[in-house]
């Protein structure tokens, strides 16, 4: 696997908030270098695809970005999903987590994290 990083645009956005909360995630689990975000979509949901938001290491298949720093991975097909998404943190005193802005999903469940095309 290479560990050359292309310079390509990562298709999804990180708001400041979501950017902030990552950094403080990164650094209270001690994680390697080797380590990113990981976002994409699983099968599943009561609206047909999650959403997938963790820290993993990179995997066959996958793209690397860097957004401000931070090391995103997403599998290439899961653009078609999550291009011009973007990832929120929401922490107020009706919510409180990561959020997504899909511009692709034809329908979301109301707890957010599931979604259609």
């Amino acid at each position: 696997m290479s560990t050359e990083i292309a310079n390509l645009t990562a298709p999804v956005s990180l708001t400041d908030g979501a950017k902030k909360e990552i950094i403080k995630l990164i650094q209270q689990q001690e994680l390697g270098q080797d380590y990113g975000l990981r976002l994409g979509v699983e099968g599943g949901g009561c609206a047909g695809m999650n959403y997938v938001l963790g820290f993993d290491q990179k995997k066959e298949g996958d793209q690397e970005y860097k957004i401000d720093g931070i090391t995103v991975f997403m599998h290439k097909a899961h653009g078609l999903y999550l291009a011009g998404m973007e990832v929120d943190f929401q922490d107020g005193l009706n919510a409180r987590g990561f959020t997504f802005s899909n511009p692709n999903a034809s329908s979301t469940c109301g707890c957010g994290t599931s979604f259609s095309v």
